[in-house]
């Protein structure tokens, strides 16, 4: 490349920076708005934020029992036991795993929930032995619900390609419990209906009471925490005493500067000028806006050369498993069909890689920041926040750069902040409140 070639990159790359730059005094601004989306949406104002009420509270850790749990997040149906030792030890004690035909994702709902009773009688009849004979049943359902109790939900919209025909606007647990007496399966009560962040808070908090904020980032992102119930005032027959936890569906939330990137990003979408900061932060989209700066490279003679550009012409063809690799050390470029790529280009793409996902950890740092301040102002409480998903798990450098932008905010106070990994949340955290609910009912 000539000097002013190399000069153009440089300038090129120095914008890049700056389209995707989150700095603490941009922390501060966001957590701000944050505040104000959660205080209108617990009120039940217009909001960003969904702030949806659970209708449970974190366990005491003594709740004790053998409890199933179902799953139903995406294309597999997960079953597990739990056996609960009273002394904040939640044991996975089995599990079994089934993929939905595609057939019954679009076909009609009671055959969707026909199914996943199916699942249910596979999974006892092949880990029985040593199980009660009745049982309480808390149902993951990780897509967007407007709860009414512990114990019922209603279906909003399908997302992730469900298309399951009337089970929109019902009672999910309803439909559940209408197919497990088709089935002749009436020893199995479904004691609660959880989203799979709220599992994740659970789960953690069973063992480790300082844990108050329960998040997932992978291919989605959301978080909850547990709430003042007298500051829940969209719940006014609440007693106003106690807490429960309160689902934020903070992928939503609008108020966060974006670039030309993500604006091409969201026009593309099937959900345009919504999840914003999902749009952002998650696993299913940074492999994307790192595509779109490459094609924008490739066009302006700045990476690779534009035989290279129907590589990348194909909408999430990159994916966040690609960026990852470059985080690593490796590269993608054979997926890609591209061979004898210059040191120079390698380098270019690691940058790119580097600084969408850098802006990604940052700003799931400042939506954790704005949560714990909300409930701790001055962080005078040591805070564990549970964290589910493969990009803070497995994404190199992730929670370096969220641990940095903590003390870049809070300086010190920072270390009263812990994040800790809580690997299979979402199942193990259902069981829990199951137990939570099935000891409420006594």
């Amino acid at each position: 490349m000539s000097k002013d070639g190399t000069n153009a990159l440089e300038r090129f790359l120095s914008d890049l920076e700056s389209l995707f730059s989150v700095t603490p005094q941009e922390v501060r601004e966001i957590m701000f708005h944050f505040h104000e989306e959660m205080r209108r949406g617990l009120a039940g104002g217009k909001s960003s934020l969904k702030m949806i009420p659970s209708f449970v509270g974190r366990p005491k850790g003594t709740e004790k029992g053998d409890f199933l749990a179902l799953d139903l997040g995406g294309t597999n149906v997960r079953v597990l036991a739990v056996a609960l030792d009273g002394n904040g030890n939640a044991t996975l004690a089995a599990v079994s795993r089934f993929v939905i035909p595609s057939e019954t994702i679009g076909g009609a709902g009671d055959k969707l929930f026909d199914f996943i009773v199916d699942c249910i009688q596979s999974f006892l009849k092949e880990h029985h032995a040593g199980m009660p004979q009745a049982y309480d049943l808390a149902f993951t359902f990780s897509f967007p619900v407007v709860q009414r109790s512990v114990s019922s939900g209603e279906l909003i919209c399908w997302t992730k390609g469900f298309t399951a025909s009337g089970v929109e606007g019902k009672d999910v647990v309803a439909l559940l419990a209408e197919a497990l007496q088709r089935k002749g399966m009436k020893s199995i009560h479904v004691a609660a209906l959880a989203n799979d962040t709220v599992g994740t808070l659970v789960a953690k908090s069973y063992a480790d009471p300082s844990c108050d904020v329960g998040v997932i980032i992978g291919t989605g992102t959301n978080a909850c925490y547990p709430e003042k119930v007298a500051r829940i005032s969209r719940l006014p027959e609440l007693r106003a005493s106690g807490e429960m936890i309160v689902n934020i569906e903070w992928g939503g939330f609008d108020k966060l500067k974006t670039n030309v990137y993500d604006n091409l990003l969201d026009l593309s979408s099937n959900n345009a000028g919504r999840q914003k900061l999902e749009k952002m932060v998650s696993g299913m989209y940074l492999g994307e806006l790192a595509r779109l700066v490459i094609v924008e490279m490739i066009q302006k003679r700045l990476l690779f050369t534009e035989k290279s550009l129907p590589a990348f012409s194909v909408a999430y063809a990159l994916t966040t498993e690609h960026l990852s690799m470059t985080a690593h050390g490796s590269d993608f470029f054979d997926d890609f069909g591209l061979a004898d790529v210059q040191e120079a280009d390698r380098q270019t793409i690691r940058e790119i890689c580097r600084i969408v996902s850098t802006r990604s950890a940052r700003i799931a740092a400042a939506a954790i920041a704005a949560v714990v301040a909300w409930m701790d102002a001055d962080l005078e409480s040591n805070h564990t926040v549970a964290i589910d998903g493969a990009l803070f798990e497995k994404y190199p450098g992730f929670q370096d750069n969220m641990t940095d932008m903590l003390f870049g905010v809070f300086g010190d106070r920072a270390k009263k902040i812990k994040l800790e990994l809580a690997k299979d949340g979402s199942g193990i955290g259902a069981a829990i409140i199951g137990a939570v609910a099935a000891s409420a009912r006594q």
